[in-house]
């Protein structure tokens, strides 16, 4: 009877263990990860689980819009230009919140856009942490928007992170040139 009780109790242990890691670690609204203690990373790094406790995979999409927009809907406009990130960052720079006031000033010239920002980094770190750092971009620089006055409802923010890279050589260069928000466009 006793063995019994020892396997019963070890398997409700074992199923229960994937649900209590899952609290460990949450997006806040503003995309920064909040532990279960309830604290938060103020210093722009990429923390938490990798799908900033959404239960993810890759090419995971989220937003402001309710509906998941098929991203092969979507298209590149020559208006709106890249941002890109420093290695293992998320903070918008103030030579790329130049570009977002742009991209902003465009969006908010066609309101008839819906708006596609993909998330990426560069080839270092494993697959689950650039998921979770390219949805942070994305996240980020779709916040910088919406302060800029473009409505949250016509943004999509989707992660792809070091799956869709621009350039494949091993340079810091070529790395920083895939450490991106990417911005797509399609009429509503």
């Amino acid at each position: 009877m006793r063995n019994h009780f020892s396997t019963i109790a070890l398997v409700s242990l074992l199923t229960a263990a994937p649900l209590l890691a899952g609290c460990a670690a949450m997006s806040t609204s503003d995309g920064s990860a909040r532990k279960a203690d309830g604290t938060t990373d103020g210093s722009g790094r990429a923390v938490g689980s990798a799908d900033g406790g959404r239960g993810g995979s890759s090419g995971q999409m989220y937003g402001g819009s309710p509906n998941r927009p098929n991203p092969k809907e979507f298209a590149r406009v020559g208006d709106l230009k890249d941002v890109h990130f420093a290695f293992d960052r998320y903070e918008i720079r103030p030579e790329d919140a130049q570009v977002l006031e742009a991209n902003a000033e465009t969006l908010k010239a066609n309101p008839s856009w819906a708006l596609l920002i993909e998330g990426h980094t560069d080839q270092r770190g494993t697959v689950e942490y650039n998921m979770a750092l390219a949805d942070r971009r994305a996240r980020a620089s779709m916040h910088y928007l919406v302060s800029l006055g473009v409505r949250s409802t016509r943004i999509s923010v989707i992660s792809y992170g070091k799956e869709r890279p621009m350039c494949a050589e091993t340079s810091e260069d070529c790395w920083g040139q895939n450490r991106r928000a990417h911005f797509l466009v399609k009429a509503q």
